[in-house]
């Protein structure tokens, strides 16, 4: 049955200040209910081109601006978010199927402070200078901002990580061309009406919408947009690595991940339990980080299985709207299929699925029961080598499998092509640290998961990405780098 086109929510683009209709249109599912309910842009080469023309003309006068100026407009976007924070998180529920809990206490609280974060810590980097006494010189480095940046978000943390692109990018003085993903766009383009009463002035951030192939392409693509800022699969990554490399840009890639929890026998179990369930099925599990492949040794391994089922079973999947539910809806009819598909074929190899999809029932209100939901899935006895335990899932599925030595450990986690995360539990600090190290991960976590502290390197190795995020990082990759030599 087609959608009332009157009572759905309308999109447009934000391109040079102003909201932009677009002739041509995607429709949008509400995840928990599989109901059409949002009209979004699909967007292509005209709307892009119009977009980054914008963003040049806007460069010239906000990249003249003091780090202190452009600060204060992001700190006060950061208040107006903030101020509308139950407005965006039911927003961020809805268009994403997300509960309404995550989205009131992860998603808009940390998209308000990674503005607070760049709006500050701009203003602390300093530059090199070196003084060459025998030969009468002095050497010292310049930063600016390399032009119009590229931004292309995801769909699993809408506005935190578009939030996450556009505040380095603007900070340091760049003007932004932002396409988040046609899934998931409706707090982007929310965030656009508040930038005029932030301050910013017309063409400093613009946001296209629409598909990868469509907008995306363009973007990527065009000639004067000289860097990329992308978070998504490895797939769409080495496109965009494919249609840069003539152009030469600069390129930022974060990308999946097929993250490792080894669990040693001197671990501390119930802690050790809760925190795994929560790595592993976290929003849905359709996080980058969240723990896929779960190697535990061998002497606490029945133990650790029965109570770590036991825990995923008590983690609840319903309504995002119900304040008791863990876990919303997956992104959409195709994604929860293709979850379903890989808990398919573990079956299909002999694989034993302990838990959630196909063995614990799923009782929904009447509203939810065509959306796209996925109980928690334990699935073991699967091959090291299996698609199950190499390929990124994304969704609420983990395969728990024992080891023997800690050489054993290591090869199993570093036995895929990821190297996003790992996490590694054990009261052993010599182990803590000797198998840290030894992991082929951008980030590693020890008796804990997901503590971040955003001055530091966020990012891959692998398949996993190029380049790192963070105070530091993304200062040096959203600004150009000059050596200037003074004869004294």
């Amino acid at each position: 049955m087609a959608a009332d086109q009157r009572t759905l929510l309308h999109l447009d683009n934000y391109i040079g200040g102003e909201f932009v209709r677009c002739s041509r249109h995607i429709e949008s599912v509400d995840p928990s209910t599989g109901e059409v309910y949002c009209i979004v842009p699909d967007s292509g080469t005209e709307e892009v081109e119009a977009a980054v023309q914008a963003a040049k003309s806007a460069f010239p006068d906000w990249s003249a601006r003091s780090p202190a100026d452009r600060g204060q407009m992001m700190n006060k976007l950061a208040d107006l978010i903030e101020s509308h924070l139950e407005e965006f998180a039911q927003a961020e529920s809805r268009d994403q199927g997300k509960t309404i809990t995550f989205a009131r206490t992860v998603d808009i609280p940390r998209s308000v402070h990674n503005l607070r974060f760049f709006a500050t810590s701009v203003l602390h980097h300093t530059t090199d200078c070196s003084l060459m006494d025998h030969m009468g010189c002095l050497n010292y480095t310049v930063r600016s901002p390399v032009g119009v940046a590229g931004l292309i978000s995801p769909w699993n943390l809408p506005l935190y990580l578009l939030t996450w692109k556009i505040a380095p990018a603007v900070a340091t003085g760049n003007t932004v061309v932002a396409k988040p993903s046609e899934m998931s766009s409706v707090t982007a383009w929310m965030m656009c009406k508040l930038l005029e009463e932030a301050g910013f002035p017309p063409g400093v951030v613009n946001v296209v919408f629409g598909t990868g192939p469509g907008a995306g392409d363009a973007l990527v693509g065009h000639p004067d947009v000289p860097l990329i800022s992308f978070t998504g699969s490895t797939a769409t990554a080495q496109r965009i690595t494919e249609r840069s490399a003539p152009f030469c840009k600069k390129l930022s890639l974060e990308l999946g991940g097929k993250n490792p929890a080894l669990i040693f026998s001197d671990a501390d179990m119930h802690q050790a339990v809760l925190t795994t369930v929560r790595s592993s099925f976290y929003n849905q599990g359709e996080i980058c980080l969240c723990t896929s492949r779960i190697y535990v040794e061998r002497s606490i391994y029945p133990e650790f299985l029965k109570r770590f089922v036991a825990a995923a079973r008590e983690w609840k999947t319903g309504a995002p709207s119900d304040l008791e539910n863990h876990n919303g809806a997956l992104i959409s009819r195709e994604h929860l299929e293709k979850v379903r598909g890989f808990v398919n074929l573990a079956r299909s190899e002999g694989a034993t699925v302990l838990c959630g999809e196909g063995v614990d029932p799923l009782v929904l209100p009447e509203r939810n029961r065509e959306g796209f939901f996925m109980r928690p899935t334990v699935i073991t006895g699967v091959a090291q080598s299996s698609r199950v335990m190499q390929e990124e899932i994304f969704g609420p599925v983990v395969c728990v499998s024992p080891f023997d030595t800690e050489d054993e450990a290591v090869a199993l986690g570093n036995g895929v092509r990821y190297g996003l995360g790992a996490t590694v539990w054990t009261r052993d600090v010599g182990r803590v640290h000797r198998v840290a190290r030894r992991l082929e991960a951008g980030l590693v976590w020890t008796n804990s998961w997901l503590i971040r502290d955003l001055n530091l390197p966020f990012g891959g190795v692998k398949s996993s990405g190029l380049g790192r995020e963070g105070a530091r990082d993304s200062y040096h990759f959203f600004t150009d780098v000059k050596t200037i030599t003074v004869k004294l």
